[in-house]
């Protein structure tokens, strides 16, 4: 049985100019890069490479750029140690947890309400985190690992900024999928190479300098040496960093490439029009992503009957010890029941037509015998 992978937003096959930049690397950035020796240098060189590539992307200082273990580390290390916090249950866990423990500590976090299309409320921000003291976040994706709706980053931005808040911003499902222009409104950017081909284990946290040209200064969440100006100590890993760098050659290739991953997109939700229902439908979205409720079928459960059929999907939904918990990220736009229902498809480059053709088949067949 032929297998077809249509869960590009867990993770992403990587490209074969990465493995090639990797394997590239491997002779040469095996010593420590933190040596002064020419094999430490050689090393060096790879990583100061990628950070560079990172920051004319995000029209960013290369200083300015920590490169670190994958998104969940850089959204810790941006918020762990944040005054206060504004956010919504939209976000990862690797924020909201964040949230629940400054809350535990006795720092004040608000919560955003969500507008059922998946969209933070705007005019919340004025109304809510007025009371939140200096030097507080406004923590607000780009899009949405589960739905792919996209947030009004600008404005979000801006309202946050009016009262003196900076903004982090976690552009893991963004890289590479969309425009980057709005990114400029962000004090602070997380980013992960194996949502753009890149291999896992390395991202980024980016900051970027206010109009009087001061820079947010995290405070590391592990101590170490000096290594990323000491913000994220350890040896960095330099062939990974390298295929990092060779994902983000190809940022505007794998952009384009989902254009037409939208067209295989929205033929899949319309060829089931009528029988599931599409989160987020009235918000803009990410091209590659959809989140299909279909009446009758818990989200767990259809994405085991496709995976049985050979076809790789998620729910956006989680089992524990037998109990069904609505996804956070759902139950805050939808009511619980609905929220149990989410099943992610998330194509990518490689997704073809007759992949998507084969998905309609066996989902024609499930809902039928449902």
């Amino acid at each position: 049985m032929r297998q077809i992978y249509l869960d590009w937003n867990a993770t992403t096959p990587p490209a074969p100019s990465v493995l090639r930049a990797m394997d590239a690397a491997r002779p040469l950035a095996w010593a420590n890069p933190s040596s002064v020796h020419a094999a430490g240098r050689a090393a060096r060189r790879l990583i100061e490479d990628t950070r560079e590539r990172l920051a004319v992307l995000l029209s960013l200082e290369p200083r300015d750029v920590v490169l670190t273990g994958g998104g969940t580390e850089a959204n810790n290390l941006a918020l762990a140690h944040a005054p206060g916090l504004a956010l919504s249950r939209l976000e990862h866990p690797s924020v909201v947890r964040v949230a629940e423990q400054l809350a535990d500590a006795g720092r004040p976090v608000v919560w955003l309400p969500v507008s059922p299309a998946g969209q933070i409320e705007v005019s919340a921000v004025d109304s809510l985190c007025r009371e939140l003291p200096r030097g507080s976040w406004l923590a607000a994706m780009y899009v949405n690992h589960e739905t792919g709706v996209v947030q009004p980053l600008q404005a979000l931005a801006e309202a946050a900024h009016r009262l003196g808040l900076r903004v982090h911003c976690d552009a893991v499902q963004a890289l590479g999928k969309l425009d980057l222009a709005p990114l400029i409104h962000a004090d602070s950017i997380s980013v992960a190479a194996h949502k753009l081909r890149g291999p896992k284990g390395v991202g980024a946290l980016c900051l970027r300098s206010d109009s009087e040209g001061v820079v947010p200064v995290p405070r590391p969440v592990l101590r170490g040496g000096a290594q990323e100006r000491g913000f994220r100590p350890g040896t960095q890993d330099a062939v990974a960093i390298a295929g990092f760098g060779a994902a983000l050659a190809r940022v505007e290739e794998h952009r384009s490439g989902l254009e037409g991953v939208r067209d295989q997109r929205d033929r899949l939700e319309k060829a089931l029009e009528g029988r599931a229902a599409v989160t987020g439908l009235a918000a803009p979205r990410a091209p590659h992503v959809s989140n299909l409720r279909f009446p009758g079928w818990r989200g767990d459960e259809l994405v085991a009957a496709l995976d049985l059929e050979g076809i790789c999907v998620s729910a956006g939904s989680a089992c524990s010890a037998g109990t069904l918990e609505p996804s956070p990220v759902l139950e805050a736009m939808l009511d619980r029941d609905a929220a149990t229902r989410g099943v992610r498809f998330s194509l990518g480059e490689d997704t073809t037509a007759e992949d998507v053709d084969r998905v309609i088949q066996v989902l024609d067949r499930l809902l039928r015998a449902d």
